[in-house]
């Protein structure tokens, strides 16, 4: 799943271990979200949307596997 995490946070002048801090995360659990090794629980999704006022969906990208 594709995200825009980086940029939202770039953009607001954020940095990685302050977004950590404010969910309760380690840096690295947002380094690897913003690299797309890992995909987040439905919570810290909601908790990501919140922190940055906005719906999931403009956040996270679901790109769906076309069936060959």
């Amino acid at each position: 799943m594709k995200n825009r995490l980086e940029e939202l946070r770039k953009a607001r002048g954020i940095r990685q271990e302050q977004l950590a801090e404010a969910l309760r995360v380690s840096r690295q659990t947002i380094g690897s979200l913003e690299n797309g090794r890992y995909n987040p629980s439905i919570i810290l999704a909601f908790k990501i949307a919140r922190y940055f006022d906005l719906p999931i969906e403009e956040i996270f990208i679901y790109e769906e596997e076309m069936e060959s």
